[in-house]
């Protein structure tokens, strides 16, 4: 193997380093919804209020996303990622006395302005590390420190709030934050791999105009079957707790502890399907099979599950159906920065990750929402949920379908590499520390 066929010495140290980053980023993230039954009964407020704290987490989401994603285009990830944990950890600390509907409003949404960046920045980090090839593991170990940040944290969350209180338990997040930016200040270092540019005669500092990058068929594709799939992470994050208290009527402990499930089966799923795209891609399969019709596909077939939950009468049958249509399709979190990095020029990378990951989240705004709007409104609490769970399996259907007729990078490669350009003048990164 070559020096670029093999990840830079190092790699698989910063990986896990950036998988405990996502470990804790999703545990912030989770904290609300295992803790929703609580906070709805201290706080004296409705399904719809409710909703609105789940939602308030990605009003900024997007919008920091785009802005420090540009930011990292040109600065050192390193830099950006210890000031991303320390706002988080800073953010939960308020939430660990008395506060307000309001007050918890906005320490959300700080949290979400501190977190938006995390996946893209993360991603384009790591990319340092390794070369298009081999990106599949490390982005599937990186995408599932999500999952198991869920997988750890619920538990002991969960044991924290019914033998304390919800309050600690943000407590408990905002120290454990602090303690990884201590260890990446200390261990935290940048990668050196450059990626070849789109056009097989351009230089490092080759660009494609926005207009075309924005409008390429193959990422806005992989941004539709995203959307619809963090439509249902939204969902599990903000509403799957209370679903199986509230509307199942499991115990907190129980309930809580059973929220484990989509995402122990979404660390399967991702861990097997990021294996799988990176083989199949390996073994010379096109992109457009490996990182654009399988994944989408699982996308549709989730889709087409979840229908049948409100047609089973066993809690356990509609436990199984819903973790299965919600995470099957995991797998598209995995290929969607490597579809945008392989058509994007490496000065233009974070951005566009930013800008895709913005796009896709914004399903975190609209799903807690509305499913709170839906279980207001309903018969029963349980009709509302498992409403709100067919308007996912619609979502799921179209975006699969989407992804499988429209990811073609290849071809938009070729098309892009068209409008390549060389940059007249690049501002160099600040050199990193050995």
């Amino acid at each position: 193997m070559t020096a670029q066929d093999r990840p830079l010495k190092g790699a698989w140290g910063m990986t896990a380093l950036l998988f405990l980053f996502m470990l804790i980023n999703f545990a912030d993230k989770v904290v609300v919804g295992l803790a929703a039954q609580p906070i709805m009964k201290d706080l004296g407020i409705d399904p719809k209020q409710f909703g609105l704290i789940g939602s308030s987490f990605f009003f900024l989401f997007a919008i920091s996303a785009v802005v420090v994603g540009f930011i990292s285009n040109r600065i050192e990830t390193r830099r950006i990622l210890l000031v991303m944990a320390i706002v988080w950890s800073v953010a939960q600390f308020p939430m660990t006395g008395m506060v307000s509907l309001e007050v918890l409003i906005a320490c959300r949404i700080v949290l979400g302005a501190g977190e938006g960046p995390a996946a893209p920045v993360a991603t384009h980090a790591i990319y340092k590390w390794f070369p298009d090839s081999l990106r599949g593991l490390p982005t599937a170990i990186i995408a599932q420190g999500s999952a198991l940040g869920v997988i750890i944290a619920v538990p002991a969350l969960n044991w924290i709030i019914v033998n304390y209180s919800w309050h600690w338990a943000f407590g408990a997040l905002g120290i454990v934050g602090l303690m990884w930016a201590v260890l990446w200040l200390i261990f935290g270092r940048e990668g050196t791999l450059v990626d070849a540019p789109v056009s097989e005669t351009g230089g490092a500092d080759e660009r494609v105009p926005y207009r075309y990058l924005l409008t390429c068929p193959s990422i806005l594709a992989a941004c539709a079957a995203g959307f619809a799939s963090y439509w249902g992470l939204a969902l599990g994050l903000t509403w799957f707790t209370s679903y199986l208290v509230g509307g199942l009527g499991y115990s907190q402990k129980v309930g809580g502890n059973l929220s484990i499930l989509p995402w122990v089966f979404g660390l399967v799923v991702v861990l097997t399907g990021g294996y799988i795209t990176q083989r199949l891609k390996s073994n010379g399969a096109s992109s457009r099979l490996s990182r654009g019709v399988f994944p989408a596909a699982t996308v549709a077939l989730g889709g087409l599950t979840l229908p049948f939950v409100a047609q089973v009468s066993s809690p356990e049958a509609k436990i199984a159906l819903l973790v299965f249509g919600t995470a099957i399709g995991s797998t598209i979190y995995v290929v969607l920065p490597m579809i945008v990095s392989e058509l994007t020029p490496q000065p233009q990378r974070a951005g566009m990750l930013a800008i895709t990951t913005s796009v896709v989240t914004f399903a975190g705004v609209l799903a807690p929402l509305i499913m709170g709007s839906m279980i207001e409104h309903a018969a029963t609490p349980l009709a509302g949920y498992e409403q709100g769970y067919v308007i996912l399996g619609i979502l799921l259907i179209v975006g699969g379908v989407i992804g499988m007729l429209l990811i073609r990078p290849e071809a938009d490669r070729k098309r892009l590499a068209a409008h390549a350009v060389s940059s007249p003048a690049k501002l160099p990164l600040r050199p990193a520390r050995a």
